[in-house]
Formats: structure tokens, sequence, C-alpha cells
């Protein structure tokens, strides 16, 4: 059976051409950890590890990104969505954090809010021995405002959605495991 060019070609763009406009969706990676995969000890808060913060990077935020915000929750039962970490005002031409950039490497005009643990920045993980893997969710919230004002220094994760909730055009996440 013999095809013409036309109609050859006209196959091929048809089977490529749902491709060409797909919108590239809003994620979140890590060069620390892989996403489900576990969280080396150096990121962690166990013993004397050096509780490094990760690196996260993100792309393909929603048109109209004014600012991000990245938090670190442990949804575990026992954790009861133990906050880690959350970073506010982070500016939307910001799409990288290096590691070890809580405390002193985070982006001009952005501010760490205190964790459960009651400190400032990053708290790694350090969940109770025996109590099996903890999720550790990195988010990132791409918002539609360039500046929370008014925040207080601790917000629990329901707190901070509230004060979000209608802020938010898009968000991504990523999850280390860690367990001892």
């Amino acid at each position: 059976m013999m095809y013409s060019k036309f109609a050859l070609a006209m196959f091929a763009l048809s089977c490529v051409a749902p491709f060409c406009h797909a919108e590239q969706k809003f994620a979140i990676t890590s060069a620390s950890f892989a996403d489900n995969g576990a969280i080396p000890a150096q990121y962690t808060l166990i013993d004397d590890n050096i509780n490094l913060s990760p690196q996260l990077s993100w792309e393909n935020a929603p048109a109209g990104t004014k600012s991000f915000i990245i938090t670190c929750i442990d949804p575990h039962p026992v954790a009861k969505n133990w906050v880690h970490w959350v970073i506010i005002n982070i500016p939307a031409s910001i799409t990288t954090l290096p590691e070890n950039a809580s405390p002193k490497k985070i982006p001009a005009k952005a501010l760490e809010l205190k964790n459960s643990y009651g400190t400032l920045g990053y708290g790694g993980p350090n969940p109770p021995k025996g109590t099996g893997i903890h999720d550790y969710v990195f988010t990132v919230y791409a918002l539609n405002v360039s500046e929370l004002k008014a925040i207080k220094s601790f917000l629990s994760e329901k707190q901070l959605l509230q004060v979000i909730g209608d802020k938010i055009i898009g968000q991504a996440s990523i999850t280390g495991k860690y367990g001892r």
C-alpha cells in the first residue's frame, strides 16, 4: 500500500501535536533525596547529625505567581502535622534553595518562621523511636501576593493554610521518608 507524503506527515503531526502544547506541571524536586525516598542522616536532627536543610528546586510556577512559601510537615499520626520548616515571602524570581540554606542562605526578603521545636528555621526529622517510618512533606506554595504581613512567628500547618488559602494559585510537593 502506498501512502502519500502528505498523509504520512499528517499522521506524524497528529501523534505529536497533543504533546506540543501541553502545559508544564508545577513541580518541586530535591538533589538531597528522591521523591518517596529516604532522607539521608545529614538532614536530620538525630543525635549529632548536622541538620542541614535539603536542597530544593521548583519549576513551572503558575502565571501570576508573586511569591512562594516552603513548608516541611510530618503528617504521621504520632507527629500530628509537626512543622519542621516554614519560609514565607520567597520572591517569585527564586526557584531554588541550596543545601544548608537555613538559616544563613535564605533569599533576601524571605522570612523563616519557628518550627514545632520552637526554633527559627529548619528542624530536621527526629521521630520518636519505634514509631515507624514518617513522611516529611516538602511543599512549595505559589501565591498571588508578593508579601505576607503581620504573620506570627509560629503557625501550625492549619493556621498557615487559613492565612494563605485564598492566595494560593498553585502548589507542588515532594516527600522524603525517615524512621528509627
